[in-house]
This record gives C-alpha cells, sequence and structure tokens, in this order.
C-alpha cells in the first residue's frame, strides 16, 4: 500500500470522529462556536507537531513565500465558509440531501486542480470518482425518506445547492492546500505538510476569534464552558487535517479526497456497531460503491 493512502484512511478515520463531535458541540453552542473550536483548538497541536518534527528530524521549517501566503490563505477561508457550511445544514430538516451533494467534492477538487495548478486525471480516476461518489450519496439518503430519483431531482432545492456550495469550497481548499504545500519545495513532505497547517489553522484561528469577539461573545463563553470535549476535538481535527495535507502533499487533492470517501463507511458501521442501528439496502449498496470506486481508483487508476 501506498504511504499516501495509509495516511488517508487515517486521516478520514480521525474526521469521522471529529464530525461527530461537532455534530455534539453545535447543540450546545451553536453553528459559529462548533466551527470555531475545531480551529482555536486545533492550533496548540498543529504547534506541537511542527516543533516535534523539527526535533527529531532535524529539518528547518521552510520559510513563506509569496506564493505559499496566497495558496494558504484561500485554502484557510475557503475551509472556514466550507464547515459553517457543513455544520449549517444540520439545522435542516432534510439536511440528509445537502449533506450527500456536499461529498461531490472530489470531483469538484478534479476541475479545481485541472483548472489552478493544470493537473489532468485519468478516465479510470474519473470514473472511480464518480462511483465513490454516488456511493456516498446513497448511504447520505439511505434513511431519509428520499429515494435515488429524487436525490437526482432535488438539485434545486435550497439545502442541495447549500450542500454543493459547501463541496465546492471544500474542493477550493483542497486544492489551494496542495498548491501551498507543493509550493514550499523543501524539505520533506512532512515538514511541508506540518508547516502549511500551522500557518492554516494560525490564520483560521485569528479570523473566526476576532468575527467572534464582535457578533458572537456569548459563544465564546459556551466554548470555555465545553473545553474539555473542544480540546478533544482539536486534537482529533489538528491530527486529521495534518494527515490530509501530508496525503495532498503526495498525491493530487483529488484522488486524496476520492479514497477519503471512506470516512462515510466508518461512519456507518458507527451507527451500526456502536448505536446498534438497523441496515438497509441503499446502505449496503452505497458501501460496496464505495469501496468498489476505490479499488478502481487505486488498483486501475
Amino acid at each position: 500500500m501506498e504511504l499516501w493512502i495509509a495516511i488517508t484512511i487515517a486521516a478520514a478515520f480521525l474526521q469521522n470522529i471529529r464530525s461527530s463531535l461537532q455534530r455534539h458541540l453545535k447543540d450546545h453552542m451553536g453553528t459559529t462556536g462548533a466551527t470555531f473550536v475545531r480551529f482555536g483548538f486545533g492550533l496548540p497541536f498543529a504547534a506541537l507537531y511542527l516543533f516535534a518534527l523539527t526535533a527529531f528530524t532535524g529539518d528547518p521549517v521552510p520559510p513563506p513565500s509569496v506564493a505559499f501566503l496566497g495558496w494558504m490563505s484561500l485554502g484557510a477561508l475557503s475551509q472556514i465558509a466550507a464547515t459553517f457550511t457543513l455544520i449549517h445544514l444540520f439545522s435542516f430538516r432534510n439536511f440528509t440531501v445537502g449533506t450527500a451533494y456536499s461529498r461531490t467534492e472530489p470531483a469538484q477538487a478534479a476541475l479545481f486542480g485541472l483548472v489552478f495548478l493544470s493537473e489532468t486525471v485519468g478516465p479510470m480516476t474519473l470514473v472511480a470518482i464518480a462511483i465513490s461518489v454516488f456511493g456516498v450519496m446513497l448511504i447520505s439518503v439511505a434513511r431519509s425518506a428520499f429515494s435515488p430519483a429524487a436525490l437526482v431531482t432535488s438539485v434545486f432545492t435550497r439545502t442541495a445547492g447549500i450542500g454543493l456550495f459547501s463541496g465546492t469550497l471544500f474542493g477550493i481548499a483542497a486544492v489551494s492546500y496542495r498548491a501551498a504545500s507543493l509550493s514550499l519545495g523543501q524539505p520533506n513532505f512532512a515538514m511541508q505538510a506540518a508547516t502549511t497547517l500551522i500557518w492554516a489553522i494560525g490564520l483560521q484561528t485569528a479570523v473566526m476569534l476576532a468575527w467572534m469577539a464582535w457578533r458572537d461573545r456569548d459563544g465564546l463563553v459556551r466554548i470555555r464552558a465545553a473545553w474539555k470535549i473542544s480540546a478533544l476535538v482539536g486534537f482529533v481535527g489538528a491530527t486529521a487535517s495534518f494527515g490530509w495535507f501530508a496525503a495532498m502533499t503526495l498525491q493530487q487533492a483529488a484522488i486524496v479526497k476520492a479514497v477519503a470517501q471512506i470516512e462515510m463507511i466508518f461512519a456507518f458501521a458507527t451507527s451500526v456497531f456502536v448505536f446498534r442501528e438497523h441496515i438497509n439496502r441503499l446502505e449496503i449498496v452505497g458501501c460496496v460503491l464505495i469501496v468498489a470506486g476505490i479499488l478502481v481508483l487505486v488498483v486501475g487508476g
């Protein structure tokens, strides 16, 4: 197994944990607060990772260039907006449809990779992305009143539009982070990823903190009251982000995000084995399609 695949699977597993914790926090501190904890409480861990790398490898921290700062800023701000939008979807009764459309991120990342970085993907890769994306969308609506046909026709609904917009922002963020990390050029993929992470999460923390101090000071009080679970979100989120950045330094963002769809299988397994929920046919089909898409991508793409 190639290194970037193992890193991606581990990051997807951690992201599933982080997303579950954020959903819990949203009920206590709202969308803005649940979005902030991912970044604000992740900053100390991002700094720890960078310090550990410099201490154990002896490699210097690469200096930022103008190109790096531009791509990093675009990725960081896009990720804030994407995270806020995705969490906001949970406020809608039929949020599952919007969430399904947000999972078009790999396909959109392929498009942005072509536009921004002139990165192309082969026909087999496109097929693999399409298969896995469709599988994820089936799982997303499997427990709602929507059928696969209704999923397609619902593209013009408000929740679908928000979901697609979220996927667009996540796609832009993924490609931007890859461009930022690659622009450093040295000394290795892990240091490039850690450097990109500390800059990005630092900017995100500053922006979110300034916004909440201006518009949502009560949210800061709620965050302080839930600091223990917020710290856990920060640790898991920062670790997952380090994995994403490392994987996307080694491989195209669209391909990494396609393999990352395995996160839905982790979420599905949690609901079945932890919460003892029943399996339906659409969920089984969706899981099979995700695995098939990943296998086509890894073996044939």
